[in-house]
């Protein structure tokens, strides 16, 4: 039975490196045998603003309602996004604001300070590039980013175990590099981690 696999690419651009990375890796998952979907945040038509906080959950927009069917649908999620400011570009935050929700991604215990995580049963890969080498990032923000959508985000919606990919000093690489490290996502998609 082949494995259902989301690809969610958090780049504004898609004709971009991170567009070219979420492609190989698509490759290399369809080469696999995988079932393969795909959410480019940029397509989407939605507000990014959570306005009322989980006070009162604004309605979902159709993009955001297909984008939780997806993601129930999926067993394996790759997220291929750039680091600015140290953390995820807003319109993917603003995605996972919309879409990690109470009662679909997780639900409070009452008086508790406990949850219950609603996705379990799944896995999830981050490719994340940036301009700074990624020691740089590691030893001044100790990665402050991937840590908060690795464990602030998709642990704590259950999904496990979550592999982390960072590609530091894209923008001083040379082509072969480049070709290199779209070589490598395609490798990932072909071992589905």
């Amino acid at each position: 039975m082949s494995k259902k696999v989301l690809i969610i690419l958090g780049h504004p651009n898609k004709e971009t490196f991170c567009g070219s990375l979420a492609e190989s890796y698509k490759k290399g998952a369809l080469k696999s045998g995988a079932e393969v979907r795909e959410i480019s945040i940029s397509d989407l038509e939605f507000d990014p603003v959570l306005h009322r906080g989980y006070k009162e959950i604004q309605e979902l927009e159709p993009d955001l309602v297909e984008a939780q069917e997806l993601i129930k649908w999926a067993e394996h999620l790759v997220f291929v996004y750039p680091t600015w400011w140290a953390t995820m570009p807003a319109l993917l935050k603003g995605f996972i604001d919309r879409v990690f929700l109470p009662g679909f991604a997780f639900k409070y215990r009452e008086n508790s300070v406990f949850w219950d995580k609603y996705l379990t049963g799944k896995s999830a890969r981050m490719i994340v590039t940036m301009d700074a080498p990624a020691w740089y990032n590691f030893l001044v923000y100790g990665n402050a980013g991937q840590k908060a959508m690795k464990r602030g985000t998709l642990q704590f919606c259950g999904i496990n175990p979550v592999k982390v990919t960072t590609i530091g000093g894209v923008k001083g690489m040379k082509k072969e590099q480049l070709t290199n490290w779209l070589t490598k996502a395609e490798k990932f998609g072909e071992s589905l981690r």
